[in-house]
């Protein structure tokens, strides 16, 4: 199904890296987001709702410290959580702190702080 296109809609990122092919395996890993390339060669992703893609783009610094903030929705931050640490990223805001949302924050490969988001129940 091709992405709904609505004005206002987020519908691209570009997300600096170190490593492209690291972070490409890291988001696949963790989420299971869709890794392809684009026609000049670049690696590009969709996410699993294939509503959002974007592509890992070098030489720009990581958004290392929360200024321009967003959150993948999982269906579980505790397990989302788990992954991050066993695909070699790093918790630096653990479950609780936004309370009563359920939320944690992660540091990719590359040193982009980026938060996890689970609907309550």
């Amino acid at each position: 199904m091709p992405p709904t296109h609505v004005n206002g809609k987020i519908c691209y990122i570009e997300m600096p890296a170190i490593d492209i092919a690291r972070s490409a395996g890291f988001y696949k890993g963790v989420f299971g987001w869709t890794i392809r390339k684009h026609g000049d060669g670049s690696t590009a992703f969709d996410d699993t709702t294939g509503q959002v893609s974007g592509a890992w783009v070098l030489g720009r610094p990581p958004a290392a410290k929360p200024g321009l903030l967003f959150y993948i929705m999982v269906d579980s931050v505790a397990a989302a959580v788990d992954a991050v640490v066993a695909q070699g990223g790093e918790i630096v805001q653990p479950i609780g702190a936004d309370a009563p949302e359920i939320t944690a924050r992660f540091r990719d490969p590359a040193g982009n702080v980026i938060g996890l988001y689970q609907q309550p129940a």
